[in-house]
């Protein structure tokens, strides 16, 4: 059983306290926070009452009235011997039936299935008899999908054999065993903050030490900071994801790019370039390169974003060397990707253009309309603009995000609070905020964030001079 050592869930709890609220039911709301974020994972062993006053500096009298109050609302059970152990409660379906109430979930930056899905699967049931008389364990990809992932490379300018494409199950498969093939227990490894939450468990699951580089809407990439640690450490990896990256929405410029591949050559970093937003182009804006055009690079990539989430098939583009490691190593956590689902990927890919061109016209209809919702319901928060991918990176200009968050659950509305996507509990100033949704469903969804907002407008701090925050 995993536990939590009272200064591992003090850091996540960052700053708890609400002026509005008991310091108990403040403690009690930010720890159930965590636990529905996935922060804190089912299971896990919560400190001891005593260590988390001692560590937060109250009595503990809140903590154990904090504890209580999660217990009863499911949150956390008591085992004898073992202490208290979060759980999540169970709960029904997300979208309840007319007349009850309704439990919208943003937590989610993807879309609805592409039109042609079932027409492809239908192609695909009638070529699986060639493969019926194979044993069906595929570790690396059928040669004909393997084919056509590498010539869509070729096509973005990027020369590419099929010996350098392995197929994996989903992006997040191909990042985690990346991870664990080229981490060593100790090694060091960068990661952009904010980020995606689940590629920095990957590279912590593998025992990496990560070292934080700062990413913002309004200069992209601290280039800086990012030299210095890969001078200073020489890490084992590098997870960049340089297009309309998630959750900020910048692009990384190709001369930048180009600086950080030489730099990581130079200290044999080895760079993973999650490009899974890279094709979701909403404005007329210069084409970039692929990241490996610019110098060697990993790249990971998925149909999840363009085509749907319940298709789980992706790829690495490597040299063949490293994909020959991989297929070696792959054994100890999967023993294939689905035949069925890589045909299914095989017939879209032919399909290709039309896809693209139709989630552009999706996504920028969803973006104008959110933005423009957000911009005139919250005239004091800061909404980007943004050229492409999924997400808007919403400053709230408060560090309300976790409160912000517990009160739009209340209100029908399951969003990620900005801190998920950091380490340590940083960007409570943030949300992430999907369009790729239907104008109706995001209609619903700014309702309800705008009364979540009113019932914390009491307890929100007044601006600050920007010039006093800044580090």
């Amino acid at each position: 059983m995993a536990s939590l050592t009272a200064r591992a869930l003090a850091s996540l709890l960052g700053d708890w306290r609400s002026s509005s609220m008991p310091a108990y039911a403040s403690l009690a709301d930010r720890i159930r926070l965590l636990m529905l974020d996935g922060r804190v994972v089912s299971g896990t062993r919560l400190p001891a009452e005593r260590d988390l006053a001692q560590h937060l500096g109250i009595s503990r009298t809140t903590v154990t009235a904090a504890y209580s109050e999660v217990r009863e609302a499911g949150y956390l059970e008591s085992v004898r011997g073992s202490g208290s152990i979060a759980r999540l409660p169970g709960r029904g379906p997300l979208m309840s039936e007319q007349g009850e109430s309704a439990l919208f979930d943003f937590t989610k930056a993807a879309m609805p299935a592409i039109s042609g899905i079932a027409d492809a699967a239908s192609h695909a049931i009638e070529d699986l008899p060639r493969y019926l008389g194979e044993h069906g364990y595929d570790l690396i990809g059928i040669p004909p999908l393997r084919e056509a992932i590498a010539e869509q490379y070729r096509r973005r300018g990027l020369a590419t054999s099929a010996e350098q494409i392995m197929v994996t199950i989903g992006a997040q498969h191909a990042i985690a065993l990346l991870a664990r093939t080229l981490i060593g227990r100790g090694d060091s490894a960068v990661i952009e903050v904010p980020t995606y939450p689940h590629a920095f468990e990957a590279m912590r699951g593998a025992g990496a030490r990560i070292l934080p580089v700062s990413v913002t809407v309004e200069d992209g990439w601290d280039e800086p900071a990012l030299e210095q640690a890969i001078r200073r450490s020489s890490p084992a990896m590098g997870y960049l994801m340089p297009d309309f990256h998630n959750p900020t929405g910048r692009t990384m410029p190709p001369e930048q790019r180009e600086r950080v591949a030489r730099l990581a050559a130079q200290h044999g970093t080895q760079l993973l370039i999650d490009e899974t937003m890279a094709e979701l182009v909403i404005d007329d804006i210069e084409p970039v390169a692929p990241f490996a055009a610019f110098g060697e690079a990993i790249t990971v990539g998925s149909v999840g974003k363009t085509v749907w989430g319940g298709i789980r098939i992706g790829w690495i583009r490597a040299e063949a060397p490293l994909i020959q490691r991989l297929f070696r190593n792959r054994h100890a956590g999967d023993l294939g990707t689905p035949i069925i689902e890589q045909l299914v990927v095989l017939h879209l890919l032919a399909d290709h253009d039309r896809i693209i061109e139709t989630r552009r016209r999706q996504l920028r209809t969803g973006r104008d309309h959110l933005v423009g919702l957000l911009r005139a319901r919250f005239p004091q928060w800061s909404v980007p603009d943004v050229a492409g991918g999924l997400t808007t990176w919403v400053n709230l200009g408060a560090p309300v995000s976790s409160q912000l968050t517990l009160a739009a659950r209340a209100e029908g509305l399951l969003i990620t609070a900005g801190p998920r996507f950091g380490i340590d509990g940083a960007f409570e100033r943030h949300l992430r905020i999907p369009f790729g949704y239907t104008p109706e469903e995001m209609d619903a969804a700014v309702d309800a964030l705008d009364r979540a907002w009113r019932s914390l407008a009491h307890d929100v701090p007044a601006p600050v001079d920007e010039l006093s925050v800044v580090v």
